[in-house]
Parts: C-alpha cells; sequence; structure tokens
C-alpha cells in the first residue's frame, strides 16, 4: 500500500523580531522599502513660535544681505528651549523661516560651548524629522549643520554615536545618489548640494569625532561605508 501523504500546513507570514518567527512554517515579514520619494514637510513648531514673536530675533540688512540680529546674547539663550526649535526649522523651505532657522543654529553653535553637548538628545528628533523629509534641498542642509554640531563642542560626537539608528537610515538611500541638474554638468559639487558627497563626508566626520565604537555602529547601519581611519 502507497505510503499516505501528509498534509503540508499552510505557509503563515509573520512580523520580524516577534516570538512567531521562531515558530515552523512561517515566513519572516520583510521590512518595508525606503524610497527617494520627497515627503511634505509639516508644520513646525519653529513656524509657530515665530509667528507668534516667541524668537529673541530680528531681520537685518547689511552690505552683505540678510543677516539676525539677536535682541539678547546668544550665550545667555536658554539652550534647551531655543536650539531644538531652530532644528525643526530645518524643514522650512519657505521665507523667513529657511533663513532665520538655518542662520539661528549656525550662530547658536558658535556660540554655544558647553551649552551644546546637554542638548543632544533633544536634537535627535528634529535631525530625524528633516532626514526623513527625503527633500535632496533639506537633506544637505541638514548634512552641514550636523557636520557643524558634531564639531562645536567637545564629546558632541561621541553623545550622538547611540542615536546612529535613529539619524542613519536615510544615508542608504542616498549615499550613492549624485544630484545632477540636468545638462551633464553637476554643479551642486560646488556649492555643497551633492547628497551622495555630502553623506560620505558626514560620515567621516561622526567617525573622527566619535570615539572608538562609531566606526562599528556606522558600518552597522551602513555597510558600504569604509572607515577613512583604518586605510
Amino acid at each position: 500500500m502507497p505510503t499516505p501523504q501528509r498534509k503540508k500546513r499552510p505557509v503563515r507570514i509573520v512580523p520580524a523580531f516577534t516570538i512567531q518567527a521562531y515558530q515552523k512554517n512561517v515566513v519572516v515579514q520583510s521590512p518595508p522599502k525606503l524610497t527617494q520619494k520627497p515627503k511634505t514637510p509639516k508644520a513646525t513648531a519653529f513656524s509657530k513660535y515665530y509667528k507668534r514673536g516667541d524668537f529673541p530675533i530680528s531681520l537685518e540688512f547689511d552690505t552683505y544681505g540678510h543677516k539676525i540680529a539677536w535682541k539678547v546674547d546668544i550665550d545667555k539663550l536658554d539652550f534647551h528651549h531655543y536650539l531644538p526649535l531652530f532644528f525643526d526649522g530645518l524643514r522650512e523651505t519657505g521665507h523667513p523661516y529657511q533663513f532665520f532657522a538655518r542662520q539661528g543654529i549656525y550662530d547658536m553653535l558658535e556660540h554655544g560651548g558647553s551649552k551644546i553637548l546637554p542638548v543632544i538628545p533633544q536634537l535627535v528628533i528634529p535631525i530625524k524629522n528633516a532626514l526623513n523629509t527625503r527633500n535632496p534641498e533639506i537633506i544637505c542642509t541638514t548634512l552641514k549643520v550636523l557636520q557643524q554640531l558634531v564639531m562645536s563642542a567637545d564629546m558632541v560626537g561621541v553623545a550622538l554615536v547611540p542615536y546612529y539608528r535613529q539619524i542613519l537610515p536615510i544615508f542608504n538611500v542616498f549615499k550613492d545618489k549624485n544630484v545632477n541638474i540636468g545638462d551633464g554638468i553637476d554643479y551642486t559639487q560646488q556649492r555643497r548640494q551633492n547628497v551622495g558627497d555630502l553623506i560620505e563626508e558626514t560620515l567621516e566626520i561622526l567617525e573622527r569625532y566619535g570615539g572608538e565604537d562609531a566606526f562599528i555602529n556606522i558600518k552597522y547601519m551602513v555597510p558600504t561605508y569604509e572607515s577613512c581611519m583604518l586605510n
């Protein structure tokens, strides 16, 4: 007599990193794919505070163009309150919010000194949100600000290492993307607006200033990255 065949159980698709993933006859669900498609930025807290007149700033003009006039000494500002709000403004693309947010960040990083390091945990979400817009202009600006942040004060680079899992995923999407304006010549390199180059530059700065654990953590999140210090 022929041997009776057992009925095969239907295969179930289950989420990754769950108890079900260890069961038999299951297939672990693939992670969602990241895309380069830009997202429409939501209204920022920065624009809300600016409209209410809550920032001690105004716009001035001189022979070099626009600049921020601070109504108080920058080193006397409450960095825990103001710096995260200005970082939230990285998602702004319209005038005057874009100018005030970006220039305000550079001014505060230049004069912040020891006030910057304690605020790092509050800056992670605004940085992540700006990168996740997938808007090349916003990403380029955020990368430049991130570089400036890392080099602004002692130990800032080291303090950012635990947050690589939140900041670096978008780097994988755009790491090999070279922006071309369409006429065959990439002028973006001249004004540091090339996303791929800026990502590589930023990763190298993160490694140089991030201490002994920086490279292994970068490599985990961005597998194609090669150390600028070990080679």
